[in-house]
């Protein structure tokens, strides 16, 4: 059928469904299985309910599911990927909670390669339920002043959808005037909306944009107030509109009390309209948005993308992302194993153990890897994905910087780890030295645990260390029974160092992962270096030597032999 496959290659494609016949008629077809994300929401810290202020990012671009795959994003569309050149790819997670995919379309299904991607990052992600115009008060009409039968019939579908497809839930977004019957029936549709997601979905979400009053008039608030605070006691968020003043953040605030960080107020980042700052100047919005403690709704971050092209935006996305850290909470790696090649699920080749495999562009956001923290620190260190090196996939971590005068190492932090350090680690790290002298400088992992008096490495006997800073000891060869998990303990391939790592700890509590790049020789001058991550695993030694579990009844379906 043309609505699960492409008709000219019979690949799989995403989809979203017009209208409220579709959305009525929709039922569960093997033939859209390949929409169903494989990758479950993986867990993090702080998690989505704690009451830090959050941030969410609504991916719009030119429309969505953009259908050429030979421009940007053919990806979504083609979801078991494509040969785009150069695509728009999103990988600062660590830095956001929740992900929504946004389009004109009436049910917009995210395409399960930014699912994927994103849960392996541990954020959830939201489709849209969008009416608009002349068309969209007539579905309205239909669905909400028929009553409880019509609009219950609406949220049970949309919750199983989400369900179905296993994503995260729903900004529900509707920019059309509603009749008093309508309006009527809107809070009560919301409650219900938001009721069965969150029994269809462990931990869904429905978020209310601002757009329509209580009294069913059109007209955009840009804060929270008593005209659509019915909404949002209705539901589990506000997005707000774009258009605000600082006066604004403040009534959204005090009218919000407890609820705060679930007012998510609105940044255009194409800054249309009278808005406080876009572009390189969000972090203008966003600091004055934390200030009243707020969360935040960053809307099309794909204008580094679209305004500023697609030859340097690696180098944009980058800097634009490291304007707004410092009013971005991080997210912090909760569970082990932690093992990642840093693989954007993009690339001009294709990389195996360190050998270009295949040459050409390629793009699947579906294999996208963990990702790291993106620390710049200015003029002395940066991070950034490098393309034409990589150990597996598309791309390696790049960390570049200098090591200052008189110190005899720097330390990059690549993860925020939070939970209980098993007694016994075991550490991998692939990597390559570029630039003038890579045999004066040593490439080692450090691990960092919070202060505590009773952590101790190695026996009882040990003393604490002072700073939480462990280096683990150097394996020249793996243990014996990890021979297979561990091969390349010492020997690399294709100009790669393999490094293996053990740590002892009692009772202890992981904080941070850090690159330690070190001189050999103290030095008056700075000493320059580039290194190239290839691979990072941290392995808990005790799950690790136990035997995995054998795979049971499998079963394959819908295949194209080549």
């Amino acid at each position: 059928p043309a609505r699960y496959f492409d008709i000219e290659t019979t690949e799989p494609v995403s989809f979203y469904l017009s209208g409220l016949e579709e959305l009525l008629s929709w039922q569960p077809d093997s033939n859209g299985d390949f929409n169903i994300s494989a990758v479950p929401l993986a867990k993090r810290e702080p998690p989505l309910h704690s009451k830090r202020p959050r941030t969410l990012v609504c991916h719009d671009m030119r429309g969505g599911y953009l259908e050429d795959r030979h421009v940007l994003g053919a990806g979504e569309v083609f979801i078991q990927g494509s040969a785009t050149r150069n695509p728009y790819v999103f990988y600062h997670w660590r830095y956001i909670d929740i992900f929504v995919y946004f389009s004109h379309h009436t049910v917009t299904i995210p395409p399960v390669c930014w699912t994927n991607a994103a849960h392996r990052n541990g954020v959830p992600v939201l489709g849209t339920f969008i009416t608009e115009w002349t068309d969209g008060e007539k579905l309205c009409e239909a669905f909400l002043a028929g009553g409880e039968e019509a609009y219950g019939a609406v949220s049970q579908q949309l919750a199983r959808i989400a369900q179905h497809y296993r994503f995260d839930g729903w900004l529900v977004n509707l920019e059309n005037k509603l009749s008093e019957a309508a309006a009527r029936n809107l809070p009560p549709f919301l409650r219900h909306l938001t009721a069965q997601v969150h029994s269809a979905v462990p931990g869904g979400l429905v978020i209310w944009y601002d757009s329509i009053l209580q009294n069913g008039t059109l007209r955009w608030q840009n804060e929270l107030n008593d005209e659509n605070r019915v909404f949002f006691d209705a539901c589990d968020g506000l997005f707000t509109n774009y258009n605000w003043k600082e006066q604004q953040l403040e009534q959204s605030r005090r009218l919000a009390g407890p609820r705060r960080t679930d007012v998510y107020v609105g940044i255009d980042v194409f800054g249309r309209g009278d808005v406080i700052g876009g572009g390189f100047d969000t972090d203008k919005s966003l600091r004055l948005i934390r200030q009243h403690g707020l969360s935040a709704a960053i809307f099309a971050p794909g204008w580094v993308y679209e305004h500023l092209g697609e030859e340097n935006f690696l180098s944009n996305e980058n800097k634009f992302w490291g304007l707004l850290a410092e009013y971005l909470p991080i997210h912090s790696v909760c569970t082990l194993p932690l093992a990642t090649s840093f693989s954007l699920g993009m690339g001009t080749s294709r990389f195996l153990d360190g050998k270009e495999e295949e040459v050409g562009p390629w793009y699947d956001l579906s294999v996208q890897e963990i990702q790291p923290l993106y620390p710049e620190l200015e003029g002395r260190l940066s991070t950034s994905c490098c393309l034409q090196d990589a150990w597996c996939g598309g791309s390696s971590l790049r960390v570049q910087g200098t090591i200052p005068p008189g110190e005899e190492h720097v330390a990059t932090r690549l993860f925020s780890l939070q939970m209980p350090a098993p007694p016994k680690l075991f550490l991998t790290l692939l990597y390559k030295l570029e630039g003038p002298h890579p045999d004066e400088i040593t490439v080692a992992l450090e691990i960092t645990t919070w202060d505590s008096g009773t952590c101790h490495e190695g026996n009882v006997t040990a003393l604490p260390k002072p700073n939480g800073r462990h280096h683990p000891r150097f394996l020249p060869a793996p243990p014996s029974g990890l021979a297979k998990l561990l091969a390349a303990c010492s020997h690399g391939s294709h100009g790669w160092t393999s490094r293996c790592y053990e740590l002892d700890l009692q009772d202890c509590s992981l904080r941070d992962l850090s690159l330690l790049v070190s001189r050999h020789q103290p030095s008056p001058q700075e000493t320059p270096f580039t290194c190239l991550l290839g691979e990072v695993r941290v392995l808990d030694a005790a799950s690790v030597a136990a035997a995995a579990p054998q795979v049971q009844s499998l079963a394959a379906s819908q295949f194209w032999w080549q």
